[in-house]
């Protein structure tokens, strides 16, 4: 690749000014970008810690959910607890929407909480241990929720961070490299060609004071 320049170049001043501006915004992009990269894997390391915490806290939810559920169907039977559950509110899906991170839409889960829904049961006719088991279930699918928010926005920043990595190496190891090549190709062929000119007036100049003394 070190040899290599543009195709089709003019070695003319006018495109040794082109080259030299596509050079020096080639090379801005690259530092922009290596800029973009750089935040780009901060951002990702951020949500992955963020995502490694979440999923203790899912872990601990459930853990926390099933006990008071185990306690609950020793004190009122399985049957019993199964019965009631029928009468608690079915899970709505919740709306997804986005956030632009740096250019990256990441998705945004909408957890905006409902009303409480009162429990479908009498209050003392039931052990507390059942009414804890449904908040901290309800609990533990806010906590999934998130989990999958930060799923997300690293698959997608990890796709993001792939794609710029490319564009960064192209353009330090291909584009740059190439323009830089083009632009001393074409200083040595206008320098050349200044060298020529100038032996060959000497030799025009010569030429005419062998003429001048001989006349």
């Amino acid at each position: 690749m070190a040899g290599e320049i543009v195709e089709g170049v003019n070695p003319t001043r006018m495109e040794l000014l082109s080259i030299r501006k596509k050079r020096a915004l080639a090379e801005k992009g690259h530092k922009l970008l290596g800029e973009k990269r750089d935040a780009l894997v901060v951002q990702f390391f951020d949500v992955l810690k963020k995502r490694e915490e979440l999923k203790n806290k899912v872990v601990d939810a459930f853990s926390e959910a099933n006990s008071s559920l185990e306690e609950a169907m020793s004190k009122m039977g399985y049957d019993s607890v199964k019965a009631l559950s029928q009468g608690i509110k079915p899970f709505e899906a919740p709306g997804i929407d986005t956030l632009n991170i740096m250019g990256v839409r990441v998705p945004v889960i909408d957890r905006t909480p409902e009303e409480t829904a009162p429990m479908p049961w009498g209050i003392g006719r039931t052990p507390q241990s059942l009414d804890d088991s449904t908040k901290q279930y309800r609990n533990a699918l806010d906590k999934i929720l998130l989990l999958a928010e930060a799923e997300g926005s690293m698959e997608r920043l990890a796709v993001e961070i792939e794609k710029t990595k490319r564009r960064v190496n192209a353009l330090e190891h291909i584009f740059i490299p190439k323009l830089t090549n083009t632009e001393r190709y074409i200083t040595m062929q206008l320098q050349e060609r200044e060298r020529e000119d100038f032996f060959r007036r000497k030799r025009i100049k010569a030429l005419m004071e062998s003429r001048e003394k001989g006349s």
